[in-house]
């Protein structure tokens, strides 16, 4: 039985993927090498909690709970050798991965389960890195960001692990209230940033046909399929509207849509100028200080109330 997390990175997932298991009961270990991050990782948790708090989400209590379930360690040894399941959200670097799996496969607890925080590594050449029998205890556990509000969690039950195992660490994400997709072929992206990355390949190529603002182009998508998706699939929504219908505005408008197969240039262009979007100042909207502190907070209130409703149909 899975009792005792410990996460590998204090960072914009580490600590909301920690957070999360903690709320739920969860004694979590956090190892982070960054001082910077490592000092200042609770003071970060504290504030979303006493924010989730405000929104009437959590009960005051839950906020001192939650943070007495977290430890934080500057040694990946100390944060790990009695985990039962290790979730590491370090940088998407395949070689920084294997490296850390090997160190942990030479002194975790033989039936501790490893997971990765990925979806655009391949699983496989991770699994390289540890020893056979550990391979059969190695999966993919993609969350989204920020990952102690978004109720997605991706499972890769690639056919390496026992179904008995799958199964434990799939309970363990119902258990904090995650939405598990379970997914059964291992291509780049998973299943949710492939549909995420098709929807912003044509948003973008919008923008540079020059066919609407960028605010009309958000709005469009926002109270038109993003609308229905916030609480209807896309198979729903096809099955509802009629296949014969969908099959012949596929063939009538995929022809003119973008294909390519590489990032829009007015996207490449924004990159090389610096305009990174909020983090920088500017990306296709310009932020102030103040207000990428309220587009932040607006953004995370809609979040909530989403949760607070989705939880009546779920």
């Amino acid at each position: 039985m899975i009792k005792n997390i410990a996460v590998l990175g204090g960072g914009t997932m580490g600590h909301g993927i920690a957070e999360s298991f903690a709320l739920h009961g969860y004694s979590v270990n956090v190892y982070e090498y960054d001082e910077t991050i490592r000092t200042h990782m609770m003071e970060a948790i504290e504030s979303e909690l006493t924010f989730l708090y405000e929104q009437s989400y959590i009960d005051v209590a839950d906020i001192a709970a939650t943070l007495g379930r977290i430890k934080v360690f500057d040694s990946m040894k100390d944060a790990t050798i009695d985990a039962d399941y290790i979730i590491e959200a370090v940088a998407e670097n395949i070689d920084l991965k294997c490296k850390i799996f090997k160190e942990l496969d030479g002194y975790c607890k033989a039936e501790a389960i490893f997971a990765t925080n990925t979806s655009s590594l391949s699983l496989d050449k991770m699994i390289s890195a540890v020893s056979a029998e550990r391979q059969t205890k190695m999966m993919v556990c993609h969350w989204y960001n920020p990952a102690h509000l978004m109720p997605i969690a991706e499972l890769s039950n690639f056919g390496n692990m026992p179904e008995v195992i799958y199964k434990e660490v799939e309970q363990l994400y119902l258990n904090i209230d995650k939405q598990v997709v379970t997914i059964l072929k291992d291509v780049p992206g998973l299943v949710a940033n492939r549909i995420q990355q098709a929807v912003a390949r044509e948003v973008f190529s919008l923008i540079e046909l020059g066919v609407a603002t960028p605010e009309d182009i958000d709005k469009a998508l926002k109270f038109g399929p993003a609308f229905r998706y916030a609480t209807t699939g896309q198979l729903e929504v096809a099955d509802m509207g009629g296949l014969d219908i969908w099959c012949i505005v596929g063939d009538n408008l995929l022809k003119d849509m973008d294909n390519r197969k590489e990032a829009n240039p007015i996207l490449r262009k924004k990159v090389e100028e610096g305009k990174l979007g909020m983090k920088s100042g500017e990306g296709f909207f310009k932020y102030t200080d103040q207000m990428r502190i309220q587009c932040k907070n607006d953004f995370n209130k809609r979040l909530i109330t989403q949760l607070k409703t989705s939880k009546k149909y779920i």
